[in-house]
């Protein structure tokens, strides 16, 4: 692969539950009751402490419970168990760390990207390239003309977009090629997390006037095109509005068929976006609450008729992963207890700027790393960014924070400290996967990433140039 890439390439338990279980009952079903954070976690916080993993020299990382990670991959496959050819893949924007990416691998994942880098790290990680699925509204030529080298899957995001893959494709491409849709069914309570509004970036606006005309002559003009793709959004949005766009999609892939008089469309990415519960210990809604929307709102969409693509991120990762940070300083302001930590909005952009949004529990740990005893005090949970705004959590009642103790960020598997922002060259944090081993739980660790140097921060701020600008001349 070296000629494609212009380098060589290489090739304590989250829960006690079934796959069955987790599968929940028939229907809706209940949510699916998970233990206490504070008790999944707190072994791992405590050894992390003890082995030094958290300490004053390393004052933030992030952790991944990988017994938790695969019950979510089995708990997703049960949900679709009754539907024949399904391929779920992972969002790898949801995580873009290649041990991650590997584990979902070995779970029997594909995996969805949005970019060149997504796309390189999923071949690193060892996802073949028939279970990758590239999507994005920004394609390059060369962007697809590597991915149809490759045989992965494309899925165009305009009619645009198809013109130009008529242009680089080579008709042995093992490449399937799909076109994505918007069927504008709306926007959830979190707009820049909803996809399917009337003037999303994404896809072909279907209620526009002759899109749909227009998508319908597009297939008959490529028989080589062969999927549907929707996306209605994720957190913020409601099942039925899921259920929803997908069933405009199905209805869509029957028009074409009919019109064209063959079954040319032979699958769908549905693509994910389940919601994750942030706000307690519950997971909900649950995949098989998903399958039971999906069924009513489209039921000829398990029967076989159409193969079926996934591309579930957050709602696999959230809640099987936690931020842990120390606590530097406390003072009081203004009557306002305030604990300064080394978790702020480097790794939890989101929460610190939309966090009515995106609210993260916190736990609260003594230096030793056991969970903290005592009463509670209405703290603000800061972290080290310079500005007013880098706060994770508003008045939380915790246990008194001092110097030394540790905090937990939890549901922060997803998206949190695996795409940190490089605010004030804060370094990017260490990342350590996790499980519960042996007979007296002791909890085992693995690098996953590791801290960034000062070195680092450095070189990728161009130290090597330096004297690029004043080499100019001038002045």
């Amino acid at each position: 692969m070296k000629d494609l890439w212009g380098a060589a390439i290489t090739d304590s338990g989250r829960t006690t539950r079934t796959p069955s279980e987790a599968r929940g009952r028939a229907a809706a079903g209940p949510p699916v009751a998970v233990r206490s954070p504070v008790v999944r976690f707190d072994a791992a916080v405590r050894a992390a402490v003890g082995q030094g993993l958290l300490s004053e020299t390393r004052p933030v990382a992030g952790f991944i419970d990988t017994d938790g990670v695969r019950a979510s991959v089995a708990a997703l496959r049960e949900a679709f168990a009754h539907s024949p050819g399904v391929l779920h893949t992972f969002a790898a924007k949801a995580s873009s760390l290649v041990p991650v990416l590997r584990l979902l691998a070995d779970c029997g994942m594909g995996c969805e990207v949005a970019s060149p880098g997504e796309l390189r790290l999923a071949v690193d990680a060892g996802f073949a390239p028939g279970a990758i699925v590239l999507d994005s509204p920004a394609k390059t030529r060369e962007e697809i003309r590597l991915a149809l080298a490759l045989g992965v899957a494309v899925n165009a995001d305009s009619i645009d977009e198809l013109l130009r893959i008529d242009a680089l494709r080579n008709r042995d491409s093992p490449s399937v090629l799909g076109l994505r849709v918007n069927p504008q069914v709306g926007g959830g309570a979190i707009g820049p997390m909803s996809t399917a509004t009337d003037t999303s970036k994404f896809g072909v606006a279907l209620r526009d006037p002759g899109a749909r005309e227009t998508v319908v002559r597009a297939f008959g003009e490529r028989p080589w095109l062969t999927r549907l793709h929707a996306h209605v959004g994720s957190q913020g949005c409601p099942l039925e509005l899921i259920a929803a766009g997908v069933a405009q999609t199905y209805e869509l892939a029957e028009e074409i068929n009919e019109r064209l008089g063959t079954r040319q469309v032979a699958s769908l990415d549905i693509g994910g976006g389940l919601p994750v519960n942030f706000t307690g210990d519950t997971v909900r809604p649950t995949y098989a609450a998903y399958v039971d929307a999906l069924t009513a709102a489209a039921p000829g969409l398990f029967s076989g008729r159409y193969a079926l693509v996934t591309e579930f991120g957050r709602s696999l990762l959230a809640k099987n992963g936690f931020i842990g940070a120390r606590v530097e300083y406390t003072k009081d302001a203004g009557g306002r207890r305030i604990a300064l930590t080394h978790a702020g909005a480097q790794t939890a952009t989101r929460t610190v700027f939309m966090p009515e949004s995106w609210p993260l529990r916190v736990g609260a740990f003594a230096p030793d790393g056991s969970p903290k005893p005592g009463p509670v005090l209405a703290q603000d949970i800061a972290g080290p960014c310079c500005f007013a705004g880098d706060v994770v959590a508003h008045g939380r009642e915790l246990p008194e924070l001092a110097e030394g103790d540790f905090v937990v960020l939890y549901d922060t598997g997803a998206y949190y400290f695996s795409t940190p922002w490089a605010y004030n060259s804060l370094p990017r944090p260490a990342v350590y996967g996790f499980r519960a081993t042996g007979p007296g739980g002791e909890v085992t660790f693995a690098t996953v990433r590791d801290a960034q140097t000062l070195d680092a921060i450095a070189t990728e701020s161009g130290l090597g140039h330096a004297d690029a600008l004043t080499g100019l001349g001038g002045g």
